[in-house]
């Protein structure tokens, strides 16, 4: 998942940034509002943590510009302001939920994970397909309860895969997603892991989990279920 943090405090912005990546997150960051609304309209986005109080352009004005030009991925307010009034306001303008500083990081890290997950249209912190169950809290990945071991960036693909299931998602995309700004982008690796993450959740070549549609991408094939 690839987030964006538009904080003009350095601390909080560079704390903010580490423990979203060592969540499992690509993360880019802006210093002030402009730098922000830049990011917001150019970097494929999955979701976005967005200070009220910036400078050059404020938190509410770049979430309603965002919102104009019908960016629709969610949006998480940041705010050191105790007056319920500007949590509406922000609300109003395009957000989908606010949290108050000082705050706690894993209250932060939930809210994301729920707003993503709604996103996608899943209920439960447990995306289940098939035999196959990834939860989005503790990052683990089983195939018939049993546990499969991946890497970073396998994890990364298999969840946007499975948030999107039934999606055709590009291999552009999904690289956008693997890697933050200060990365230099290799598609071809994108072959590589979904192939490694091919021969982890289906040894035996029976499920089929992740098809590929020459020209268009990659889908997560195996049907959504329930949390039960």
């Amino acid at each position: 998942m690839r987030a964006l943090v538009v904080e003009d405090e350095a601390a909080l912005r560079q704390s903010l940034k580490s423990e979203l990546a060592a969540a499992g997150f690509s993360v880019d960051v802006a210093q002030d509002g402009e730098e922000g609304l830049f990011a917001g309209l150019e970097y494929p986005l999955d979701v976005a943590l967005i200070d009220l109080g910036l400078p050059k352009l404020s938190g509410l004005e770049v979430i309603r510009r965002l919102r104009a030009a019908h960016k629709t991925y969610p949006i998480l307010i940041l705010t050191a302001r105790d007056n319920w009034q500007d949590k509406v306001e922000g609300l109003q303008a395009g957000a989908d939920d606010y949290v108050a500083k000082p705050f706690h990081f894993e209250e932060v890290l939930a809210r994301l994970q729920a707003l993503l997950r709604r996103a996608g249209g899943w209920a439960s912190p447990e995306l289940k397909c098939g035999p196959v169950t990834l939860d989005t809290r503790a990052q683990t990945v089983a195939v018939d309860g049993v546990a499969v071991e991946l890497t970073t960036f396998e994890y990364r693909i298999l969840e946007h895969l499975m948030l999107r299931a039934g999606e055709v998602i590009s291999k552009a995309e999904l690289t956008e997603r693997l890697y933050d700004q200060d990365f230099e982008r290799d598609s071809n690796v994108i072959e590589v892991l979904v192939g490694r993450l091919r021969r982890k959740l289906d040894p035996n070549e029976q499920l089929k989990p992740i098809e590929t549609l020459r020209g268009r991408g990659y889908r997560f094939s195996l049907a959504r279920q329930s949390a039960g």
